[in-house]
């Protein structure tokens, strides 16, 4: 009985590497100083509010000077967005 031919079967080459992305981020070195300093800000308005019992930061505000602090405060919320 003949013998029958041997198959030679390719080497094996592992598929090519993949490339790693480089992610760029801008620089936004500023962000967390600005959102800090609205957060105290923001803290500081309301606590010298209520310990000058409404005189001050601004006596024609009356109440409202709770709103401007919870806006700082807001802001720096807002500023905390651009953080990467």
């Amino acid at each position: 009985m003949p013998k029958s031919r041997i198959r030679k079967k390719a080497d094996y080459t592992p598929p090519p590497a993949k490339q790693a992305t480089t992610i760029k981020l801008t620089s936004r070195s500023w962000v967390a100083p600005v959102m800090l300093a609205l957060f105290l800000i923001g803290l500081a308005w309301i606590v010298v509010f209520y310990v000058t019992d409404g005189s001050l930061p601004i006596d024609s505000l009356d109440n409202w000077n709770i709103v401007v602090g919870f806006g700082f405060i807001a802001a720096g919320f807002g500023v905390s967005t651009q953080w990467k």
